[in-house]
């Protein structure tokens, strides 16, 4: 179905997209996917530009974390990653959101806050400060709606930012109680220069129960000549495509941004109608596996689609699933999960290849590094780098090696370290499992000290190979215990770290995890 509807649209905004970049990015007559907490990350917002949203924003950011972010691109992925030092991803893009993608961030510091937005500025089509965020976590720290009693700032980060990027700058707020207030903010506001308002009609106090003030989004919009963007409508204005239109005209506004009516079927941009919300999770989860995306931010936004089918003997199996892998196994998507996974590696593979010709080892600290990956397929049945690496220490009546390992949470990928003479080393790439890493760094290890590793046609120094035949001849049987029996002696001196930095966030709930360095329990920012 979606091939024969949406196709031909994704492919006229591609177009659209492309020469978006050519110009400014306008904000009258729009429709637009608000920033979202937990939902706003890179397959959505390709979701939502698919099925016609004009403009994507990504989830409040905060400027402390996004500071401290290295940019990345991710030749694997095709994206532009913002990596934290712990190498979360905290931001992630691409090509065909560049000219349509809005970055916004919570900050409380004008010089922050532009360090921020020119970090990121040239990866996006515009900055966005969140002034409308009513929760503790946010207003505490002087963000969000704690901005709304502070004018003075409010000028101060977005005068800052005006004056500092080449890209445009808008904000988005709250209501206040007095609609004189209101309006004489906005007024305010627009004295910085920012290219447009975004206004949540609600006071806040006020949750998504409470009726949106669309008399207050007026009041504004005939207060100011920049655009205002009518936000709060999901709930009770917004339940088809028509009603968008309907909905920026009761506000006055130039355009129109939806949260949760878009979250629970984005397909709502669609013009053509509305796709089935089976159909629009099985387009999202392709994005995600395409993407990387954090499995917990897939299964969030899937549970928010099934909304009172989260009970469901699905919903109940999504609940269970830790991983995308595991997600495409409840919705019988595996065929695309393989597919994806095997091109995702050859590129890796191709990358390495042409980019670490000969594979020359780098210090990194006290830590000797090289690019190498462990293939089972290059050495024999019951052999690996790690056999090898043992009875060479023992050969040279050396400690056994000494295994540390850690784990990150994004992509539940580990690194393993391994320790012999009192040096260490590792490999600089990540594996799918503890095993495969504790191997790939025997692999560096025997590697720079030029000992064989036990690779298929390899000469067998250290004579384990002969030295398993020989045993399995003495017992007259080949015998089936897999090389961990052989490297028992060595397991016992492991040192296994699990994502140290971030332990807590490594098994998350649905409801309260942050991930990608934004807050919890919030949807719309």
């Amino acid at each position: 179905m979606r091939n024969r509807i949406f196709l031909p649209f994704r492919l006229l905004k591609g177009y659209k997209s492309a020469m978006a970049e050519t110009a400014e990015l306008s904000f009258r007559d729009k429709t637009a996917l608000a920033p979202m907490v937990r939902v706003g990350t890179l397959p959505m917002r390709l979701l939502a530009l698919d099925y016609g949203a004009d403009i994507v924003y990504c989830e409040e950011l905060i400027d402390i974390k996004m500071a401290q972010c290295k940019r990345i691109v991710n030749e694997v992925l095709d994206t532009v990653d913002y990596v934290a030092p712990d190498d979360r991803v905290m931001f992630r893009t691409c090509g065909r959101e560049r000219g349509r993608v809005i970055f916004q961030m919570g900050t409380a510091d004008p010089e922050r806050a532009l360090t921020v937005a020119k970090l990121v500025q040239n990866d996006v089509a515009a900055i966005d400060v969140n002034m409308g965020c009513p929760k503790e976590y946010s207003t505490k720290g002087g963000m969000g709606a704690a901005l709304l009693s502070d004018p003075d700032k409010i000028e101060a980060i977005l005068t800052t930012l005006v004056k500092g990027l080449s890209k445009p700058v808008t904000c988005k707020i709250r209501v206040l109680p007095s609609l004189e207030d209101t309006v004489s903010l906005v007024k305010r506001i627009e004295k910085t220069g920012v290219s447009a308002i975004a206004v949540h009609g609600r006071m806040k106090e006020e949750r998504p129960r409470h009726p949106v003030h669309c008399d207050y989004i007026r009041a504004v919009a005939e207060a100011v000549s920049i655009p205002v963007i009518a936000n709060g409508g999901s709930l009770d204005l917004v339940k088809t495509h028509a009603d968008i239109a309907k909905f920026r005209e009761a506000a006055g506004a130039s355009s129109v941004m939806l949260a949760r009516s878009a979250m629970w079927n984005p397909s709502i941009f669609c013009s053509q109608g509305a796709a089935s919300v089976d159909e629009v999770m099985e387009e999202y989860i392709k994005y995600a596996v395409r993407y990387d995306n954090n499995a917990f931010n897939t299964k969030y936004c899937l549970c928010q689609m099934l909304r009172d089918r989260v009970e469901s003997p699905m919903g109940k199996q999504l609940h269970l699933a830790q991983t995308n892998k595991e997600i495409c196994q409840v919705y019988g998507m595996m065929e695309y999960y393989d597919k994806i996974e095997e091109d995702l590696q050859r590129r890796r593979e191709a990358l390495e290849k042409n980019s670490i010709s000969p594979c020359q080892p780098t210090l990194e600290g006290d830590v000797v590094t090289m690019p190498v990956r462990f293939e089972r397929r290059e050495y024999p049945p019951q052999i690996t780098p790690k056999m090898y690496l043992l009875e060479w220490c023992r050969r040279e009546k050396l400690e056994q090696p000494v295994y540390e390992t850690v784990q990150r949470s994004q992509d539940r990928a580990f690194q393993s370290t391994v320790i012999v003479a009192e040096k260490k080393y590792r490999s600089s790439l990540w594996e799918k499992s503890k095993k495969f890493a504790e191997q790939a760094a025997a692999i560096v290890c025997l590697r720079v000290l030029g000992v064989p590793e036990g690779r298929v046609g390899e000469e067998d120094t250290c004579g384990l190979i002969h030295k398993r035949k020989r045993d399995e001849s003495r017992n007259g049987e080949v015998r089936q215990e897999d090389s961990s029996a052989v490297e028992n002696d060595c397991d016992t001196r492991k040192r296994h770290i699990t994502q140290s930095p971030q332990k807590a966030e490594e098994e998350p709930t649905d409801t309260q995890t942050s991930v990608n360095g934004s807050h919890t329990n919030q949807t719309e920012s």
